[in-house]
């Protein structure tokens, strides 16, 4: 699978959600723009009060369209952003913000903004259930980072309501480099408006959204007309697209994910637990030992390795992943991704999630090689796009009447990230974290990761962050009992936004 065949796959990464803060005052609305007619950004203010991380919070918001121009001054494409603004202080270098977004390519930013750090947040059944229909619960959320810093959720082009106008192309803005550029600009114009430029930044964005989280620190941080970041959360991470592609030939993809296999095999009781004396830890620890020192090496060496050392190697791939050892033997002990969730639990006649493996999903029948569909993504979807767009028209006083684009509107993204590297190369923007490590000595990472994530699984995670170049000192990776979406399980909701809450505050 070449890398544009996998940006198909790469539409699924980008949800993510969590809980949100009280808001006590109903929001004072202004008076609703007119329809765009290309030539005035709309924009809708707002107010509103919280009770986060335990404080209270006064808050200005605004929603609107930020135009990004050509170098004659011309718009060619218009950015819909949500911001929102402390009220009580004074002196913006004590008051951090923090640009957040989501992935795909192609999702705007409401699973963030409804899942974990907006004010309100859509409640979902408690636990991994498929979320039905209208008409959904939006509730306070306390676990909002606004008490820490100000936020301001970025749809880039493509995304929610922001496209290309006048003579903008959507090649300009869809591809890994092109797209950082475009948000760059929309940072910079932000810190221009609200005189922010010496206000602490943080970057926060979740599954393609840490690819372009990279690709802003090379935007942001090269040339003279730096601007440079204090911390990076990357939540659901995917800096290196090898570590989980199990194309033919890519014998690593494997490895990266062969600990997620484990870890959703012992959540649905497909492995002996008495083995491992029932402790989760320690399994997903010899899993990881397993993968790089036994796994690896069976892999690479194929028919060369000694019969015994296959068998041995065989036999335990099945133990940790729970599947038959017959069929790890049929397969040469490599298992793609669509194999694993639909013959996990087969025999139940069910497929487990791919972007959280502890969903569930009934299959047409029993003879299938890849599930009918990812039923952690159908589980979802309703009530986030449904939430959103009420929270927008009903709290924010958003009028806007065109299409809402939640996941899926770009296509033909350039992958090449590599100046030259081609349609059938990975792309890995970790090289240019770690050149950002190394240029600017403030910048912090947070890696936060779900066990149960295998879109972006927590394995190749781990090995992208261990290579040369990484200060471990600055770096800090967080692990929940979840998905990619690990703020949809109340318990990770809650440990996520304490997380990140006390990164930002420097604790």
């Amino acid at each position: 699978m070449t890398v544009r065949m996998l940006a198909a796959a790469l539409l699924a990464l980008s949800f993510a959600a969590g809980c949100a803060a009280a808001q006590d005052d109903k929001a004072k609305q202004e008076p609703a723009a007119a329809e765009n007619d290309g030539q005035e950004p709309r924009r809708y203010e707002s107010e509103g009060r919280i009770a986060a991380g335990g404080a209270n919070v006064s808050y200005k918001v605004i929603a609107g369209e930020t135009f990004i121009e050509n170098d004659k001054g011309e718009p060619v494409a218009s950015i819909f952003s949500t911001s929102y603004i402390a009220d009580d202080y004074n002196d913006p270098r004590e008051r951090p913000v923090a640009f957040i977004f989501n992935g795909g390519p192609g999702s705007a930013s409401l699973w963030l903004h409804m899942g974990v750090f907006g004010p309100k947040r859509v409640r979902l059944p408690e636990g991994p259930e498929d979320d039905g229909a209208a008409p959904y619960d939006l509730i306070a959320n306390p676990h909002s980072i606004l008490n820490v810093a100000d936020m301001v959720f970025i749809d880039p082009v493509g995304t929610g309501w922001s496209k290309t106008v006048g003579e903008g192309k959507t090649e300009e803005y869809w591809g890994v480099k092109q797209d950082a550029a475009s948000v760059r600009e929309f940072i910079r114009r932000w810190l221009v408006e609200h005189k922010r430029w010496n206000s602490p930044k943080y970057l926060i964005g979740e599954s393609y959204g840490t690819t372009r989280s990279a690709a802003l620190l090379e935007a942001l941080e090269s040339g003279w007309t730096d601007i440079a970041v204090n911390g990076v959360v990357l939540i659901s991470t995917v800096l290196n697209f090898s570590l989980d592609a199990t194309d033919a030939g890519n014998e690593v993809g494997y490895v990266g994910l062969m600990p997620g296999y484990a870890a959703t095999a012992w959540y649905h009781d497909k492995v002996d637990k008495s083995a491992w004396d029932n402790d989760f830890d320690r399994f997903l620890n010899e899993a990881r030992a397993f993968a790089t020192d036994d796994y690896m090496p069976a892999l690479l060496k194929g028919q060369l390795a000694p019969e015994a050392e296959r068998e041995a190697a065989a036999a335990r791939l099945a133990a940790f992943t729970g599947l038959s050892e017959t069929y790890v033997k049929r397969s040469h002990m490599r298992i793609p991704l669509p194999r694993f969730m639909r013959e996990l639990l087969r025999d139940e006649g069910l497929a487990v999630g791919r972007l959280d493996s502890r969903f569930t999903g009934a299959e047409p029948d029993g003879v299938g090689e890849n599930p009918e569909y990812d039923p952690s993504a159908y589980g979802i979807d309703g009530a986030y796009t449904a939430g959103m767009l009420d929270y927008f028209s009903r709290d924010l006083g958003v009028d806007i009447t065109d299409p809402y684009t939640t996941l899926g509107g770009v296509r033909d993204w350039n992958w090449d990230a590599n100046d030259g590297g081609g349609e059938n190369s990975y792309v890995n923007v970790a090289p240019w974290v770690e050149r950002a490590m190394r240029q600017n000595k403030d910048l912090r990472v947070l890696a936060a990761n779900g066990y149960y994530d295998l879109a972006t699984p927590f394995f190749g995670t781990e090995m992208t962050l261990a290579q040369p170049g990484f200060d471990r000192s600055r770096l800090t990776i967080t692990y929940y009992d979840a998905g990619h979406m690990m703020y949809i399980h109340g318990p990770s909701l809650e440990a996520l936004a304490a997380d990140v809450r006390a990164f930002i505050a420097g604790e």
